[in-house]
This record gives structure tokens, C-alpha cells and sequence, in this order.
């Protein structure tokens, strides 16, 4: 299985312009720029993108790995805090800190947190940053 992003960029780095889109149309054309990513600009950035991804492919195999448990969770909601940082000349994505609220009847504290951090690194988007992953896991 293979999927495809794409990005258009115009301009110099500081006052130039992009956009970025899936496959899926889900993002199509969405805008990003300079001060998207590094101030307070409109549009997205490439963090915040692999924020959302990390925090949707963790959603989804956390749901998986407490079903190994007879578990289903009412929800999981996960958020996923990209820290990007000065190296060298450039740029480099050094942290992630995943936060993690689910619902899911009939799991233990105990149960739920091994689930969490089994998956923590396991995700296959946590599998493919370089970085440094912490997470807090809470049952609701």
C-alpha cells in the first residue's frame, strides 16, 4: 500500500507560498507558508500535519491493540505535540508528546496504560520519527 502527499512551493523561503494535498482530496491546495510554520501566519505547516498523522495512526492502533484485550473504546482522543528546533543551519524535529484521554469500559488502569505504551513507539508513524517520543495516557 502505497500513499501520496504532494506539495507545490513559490517564491523565496521567507515571502514565498505553498500548498500542500492528498491523494484523498482531504487537503487539496491547502495553504502554507514561512510564517505558517515559524510565527503566527495562515495556513498549515509541516508540523502540525505530522502531528494530526501521528496522533490519528496512534488513535487507530491503540484501538487495535485493546481489542487484542476484548476492549473497544467509546473514544480515544489524542493530540500530538511536534517540537521543531534550531540545528545548525537548519531545523529539526527533536520531541513529540503524545496526549491520550479514551474511554473504554471495562479496561483497568493498569490494562489500559500497557496498551498505551505498547503502542506508544509501535505506531508505524512513531516508527518513522527520528525523535523523541513521551506520551500521558488517561482513562476517562
Amino acid at each position: 500500500m502505497t500513499r501520496t502527499g504532494s506539495a507545490v512551493w513559490n517564491g523565496g523561503i521567507m515571502d514565498g507560498k505553498g500548498t500542500v494535498s492528498t491523494e484523498t482530496k482531504v487537503l487539496d491546495q491547502a495553504p502554507y507558508s514561512f510564517n505558517a510554520r515559524f510565527a503566527e501566519g495562515q495556513g498549515t505547516n509541516p508540523e502540525e500535519l505530522i502531528g494530526a498523522a501521528h496522533a490519528g495512526c496512534f488513535s487507530m492502533a491503540l484501538a487495535g491493540r485493546l481489542a487484542k484485550e476484548g476492549l473497544t473504546a467509546d473514544s480515544i482522543n489524542t493530540s500530538s505535540a511536534v517540537t521543531v528546533e534550531k540545528d545548525g543551519d537548519g531545523f529539526t524535529i527533536t520531541k513529540v508528546h503524545l496526549t491520550v484521554k479514551a474511554s473504554v469500559p471495562g479496561a483497568t488502569a493498569e490494562q489500559f496504560q500497557q496498551c498505551a505504551k505498547d503502542v506508544e513507539k509501535g505506531c508505524p508513524v512513531s516508527k518513522v520519527l527520528n525523535a523523541t517520543i513521551t506520551m500521558d495516557a488517561s482513562l476517562s
